[in-house]
């Protein structure tokens, strides 16, 4: 703890990170720098070339500034309806569909459809108005009509950029409470 003179100073304390003689001090500062105008450079790249890499669509944004709108959902989709209808408490009556619906785009939708109520058909190919809203943050919901009268109130999510919709019965119900979903897939 001293030094040859008896004075005694206090220890510094180890770098254990780096041990160099004074002549490669200056080199080391250098190579500092050097990798620290690199980072300054190349994170900002790798950041673009991630963002690129993501598939991130580039588009115009919406006027609600998100991703999704009425626009979104434009063509035709295949639904597969699945669920269950709750006439009374205790009381389930499974119900399976298909459906074909075109969106245009602008809120405006026509359907057919063919459901399977308690293991018999309901409808065969029935025709359906109706009117639907995309959200900037991909939820929504869409009215049906159908011809043969009554309503369907639906609430959706959009996904995959607009090439899959994932849907709920929602009330209120024109008739008995229901638990049925859908799923459609864009048209290619």
């Amino acid at each position: 703890m001293g030094n040859k003179e008896g004075t005694q100073r206090p220890l510094k304390p180890a770098r254990l990170n780096r041990i160099v003689g004074p002549d490669l001090k200056g080199g080391l500062n250098m190579q500092r720098k050097s990798i620290s105008r690199i980072s300054m450079i190349a994170t900002p790249v790798m950041i673009v070339c991630g963002l690129l890499a993501s598939g991130a669509p580039a588009r115009a944004q919406s006027q609600d500034d998100g991703p999704c709108s009425n626009r979104t959902l434009l063509g035709d989709y295949g639904f597969a309806v699945e669920g269950l209808i709750l006439p009374a408490p205790g009381v389930t009556i499974p119900v399976r569909g298909v459906h074909m619906t075109h969106f245009d785009g602008n809120g405006k939708l026509t359907q057919i459809d063919s459901i399977i109520l308690n293991g018999g058909p309901i409808s065969d190919w029935t025709t359906v108005t109706g009117t639907y809203h995309v959200n900037a943050n991909c939820t929504g919901t869409i009215l049906l009509l159908p011809s043969t009268g009554g309503f369907v109130n639906l609430r959706i999510v959009v996904v995959r950029q607009g090439k899959e919709i994932h849907t709920v019965v929602w009330p209120p119900f024109d008739g008995p409470n229901r638990t049925v979903t859908s799923v459609g897939i864009k048209a290619e």
